[in-house]
């Protein structure tokens, strides 16, 4: 799959170049900004994803909207002519949530809970597709690719069904479990751009929709030695990100 989406992606920015007149002008330009990155919900999570199997399987609760985080990027413009843009770009966004087992509580009643994090860094080669010319409004559209780096982190107190104290209570233990590593997979994208005082500087609003999944270690059912209850941590969301345009 992600040999395919290389594949898929080479061949969109090839046909982008070839379709782009040798006589078009070549503009440069920063874009850098921030906003917010929402993951997927449950219903259209990646098959196997680990946060999917907590809540249906492994009986924590705990709300996947917490996970929503701010977001920053930086992007380097090369505009061929005025309706095609090619870009490579860098962003950053870490989100948190807490979680507690919905069935199981301490013999005092407490909750055992634990804190899930997700911090990813996303690189990403896209190509625009814009209407009008700059220092117009301009609405577009753009397709790429994306290599995302990852860390996942699951820690805190863990119940080990396996196991029952002196009082008939499920043995507890503090762990951490970590996913980490880098996932390739499409970027769509959609948004429009308006000048301030001219063709140089612009805000922007951009919406972005990543796809893709990286690979989680698993282990046994219980015990401090336990891995993630799934294979795979769903990576794919929306950005939803505003920023300045400046061209040169």
């Amino acid at each position: 799959m992600r040999i395919n989406t290389g594949r898929i992606g080479a061949l969109l920015f090839a046909a982008a170049l070839i379709s782009a007149p040798a006589s078009a002008q070549i503009v440069q330009s920063l874009h850098f900004g921030g906003g917010v990155f929402v993951p997927r919900g449950e219903d259209s999570r990646a098959s196997g994803d680990v946060l999917a199997t907590d809540l249906n399987e492994g009986g924590l609760t705990f709300r996947l909207s917490d996970l929503n985080s701010g977001h920053a990027f930086g992007e380097w413009l090369v505009g061929v002519g005025d309706h095609l843009e090619f870009g490579a770009g860098l962003g950053f966004s870490s989100g948190s949530a807490r979680s507690f087992y919905t069935d199981y509580a301490h013999p005092d009643g407490s909750d055992i809970t634990q804190d899930l994090k997700l911090r990813t860094v996303p690189i990403t080669g896209v190509v625009r597709f814009l209407a009008n010319r700059p220092g117009m409004f301009q609405p577009y559209f753009g397709v790429g690719i994306a290599a995302v780096n990852f860390r996942y982190t699951e820690s805190g107190e863990f119940a080990d069904f396996g196991q029952v104290d002196s009082t008939g209570a499920f043995v507890t233990f503090p762990a951490t479990y970590t996913a980490s590593g880098t996932a390739v997979g499409p970027v769509v994208l959609a948004g429009f751009r308006v000048p301030l005082g001219g063709d140089i500087w612009g805000f922007t609003m951009e919406w972005r929709h990543y796809g893709l999944a990286g690979d989680a270690p698993t282990g046994n059912t219980g015990g401090s030695n336990a891995g993630f209850l799934a294979d795979k941590i769903d990576l794919g969301g929306s950005d939803i990100n505003f920023g300045l345009l400046l061209r040169f």
